[in-house]
């Protein structure tokens, strides 16, 4: 049809002498062509854009850790007169040695480690079984059950904080790191990301294990746990992490410096009225910030493939 059209008009031309004008199909590709050159220019400065912002917003996020490192190796009077600079003037570690120097950082350090890594295995642990439990059996009130163990995660610390300080205190675990630990052995978060993960396992498999025999745990272990492998280390490392730089509970519980925790070390040395010892509290910050900056840099692509699971699956 398009190619008569074009033979119809270079007739028409010679026969008048006059050049055969553009065919309605050469203009509507050229305005194809067009809007595409035009579409392509607008995503590529969309795309800049976003990358400008996306730098700059990496950047702010980046300058509280480059800020804490810089002034750890800062001298006292550097660190008040040239607290913004990254770049020390003159580098020293007498922050870091006087850290090791006025607390038991050792047996601080460890007492931080032992919760974080109890806490994580006890709440790792009942988040599994819960999550295969709502996935895997049936049972009346199975729904209800899950959403109203939902709703509590919007029930704020703050209600739970004085029946919990109450309840550690009548069982003598005032001043102990397991009086810190004891009431954070389970999380819904956990609960609901395994969940999340686990409803995507064909419940065929569990079905025929279960015509074989098999019972629920080796299931568990044998079949479920090599699936959601990467779900449950990302959310061992979030639990691990939120433990780790836990400072209200720790602070109500925890009176002697032996027991103490990281970040409560870090507030000896930070005073709201003046007198803050700068350097060597950015030093302890540091050390604070390194075990949980190492674990997420390992195990960031799991973290990241976890939330984007259960934001694909609802």
């Amino acid at each position: 049809m398009r190619t008569d059209q074009k033979t119809r008009a270079e007739d028409t031309g010679r026969n008048t002498g006059l050049k055969p004008s553009l065919d309605a199909g050469s203009m509507t590709d050229r305005g194809e062509n067009g809007k595409m050159q035009g579409t392509g220019e607008a995503g590529g400065a969309r795309a800049a854009g976003w990358h400008v912002f996306l730098i700059l917003y990496t950047c702010l996020i980046l300058f509280p850790i480059a800020f804490a490192v810089s002034n750890s190796f800062k001298t006292s009077s550097d660190a008040y007169n040239t607290i913004l600079e990254l770049i020390p003037r003159r580098p020293t570690l007498d922050g870091y040695r006087q850290v090791f120097a006025k607390l038991p950082f050792v047996r601080i350090a460890l007492n931080t480690f032992l919760i974080a890594a109890s806490v994580t295995v006890c709440k790792t642990m009942t988040s599994l079984l819960a999550a295969y439990s709502f996935v895997f059996f049936q049972y009346k009130g199975k729904k209800v059950l899950y959403f109203l163990m939902l709703i509590t995660m919007f029930v704020p610390f703050t209600v739970t904080m004085i029946p919990n300080y109450l309840l550690i205190t009548q069982m003598g675990l005032r001043d102990n790191i397991w009086g810190v630990a004891l009431p954070q052995m389970a999380d819904v978060l956990g609960i609901f990301l395994l969940r999340q993960a686990m409803r995507g396992i064909p419940k065929s498999l569990v079905e025929a294990a279960k015509l074989d025999n098999i019972p629920d745990l080796k299931i568990m272990k044998d079949i479920i746990m090599p699936l959601v492998r990467p779900a449950v280390i990302s959310t061992g490392i979030i639990f691990f992490i939120n433990s780790w730089n836990e400072y209200v509970w720790p602070v109500l519980i925890l009176k002697s410096v032996e027991h103490y925790t990281l970040p409560l070390a870090l507030q000896m040395y930070i005073s709201a009225e003046g007198g803050t010892d700068f350097p060597l509290a950015m030093a302890v910050s540091v050390l604070t910030m390194l075990i949980p900056l190492v674990l997420y840099l390992i195990f960031q692509k799991y973290i990241i493939s976890t939330f984007a699971m259960t934001g694909v699956k609802g």
